[in-house]
């Protein structure tokens, strides 16, 4: 595994980060989805230009969080920040990069006048809410329902 915690730069995606994002997403889940990354990077960096971050290694994406800060949504009116999907090349695991992803883009919603963070997470994907346990996430008053069609 590569050690990139003093060389890791978080910054802010850009849509040259596409090719990055489909091939973390390929070795995590087996699926080749650019066009489903093309439209949530393209959402992403139209939606709220600096809130989602990348993680970058020798020039090389390693890691991702897709977000955004929003208002007026769900009957909250105050600005809260919304964490949508991540990743971590699974070489790259182990790092902290997460974390560090996670405080970049807890940092631009702060800019932006957030008070709370907020997710949704599957219960049964145990690493995910896991990670999501470990920076901090709780339970909210907030319930995800579904209704099946």
């Amino acid at each position: 595994m590569p050690d990139v915690t003093t060389d890791v730069r978080i910054r802010p995606l850009d849509e040259l980060d596409l090719n990055g994002i489909v091939r973390i997403n390929e070795k995590i889940t087996g699926a080749y989805e650019p066009d489903l990354w093309e439209k949530r990077v393209m959402f992403y960096t139209r939606r709220d230009p600096g809130a989602s971050q990348v993680a970058e290694a020798n020039g090389k994406v390693v890691g991702f969080m897709l977000g955004d800060c929003r208002a007026g949504e769900f009957g909250l009116e105050e600005p809260s920040g919304w964490i949508e999907r991540f990743g971590i090349d699974p070489d790259y695991r182990g790092q902290d990069l997460g974390r560090r992803l996670f405080d970049a883009i807890c940092a631009h919603f702060k800019a932006e006048g957030a008070t709370s963070v907020r997710t949704l997470v599957d219960q049964n994907d145990a690493p995910v809410a896991g990670f999501l346990k470990a920076i901090g996430f709780g339970e909210s008053s907030l319930a995800a329902l579904e209704r099946k069609l």
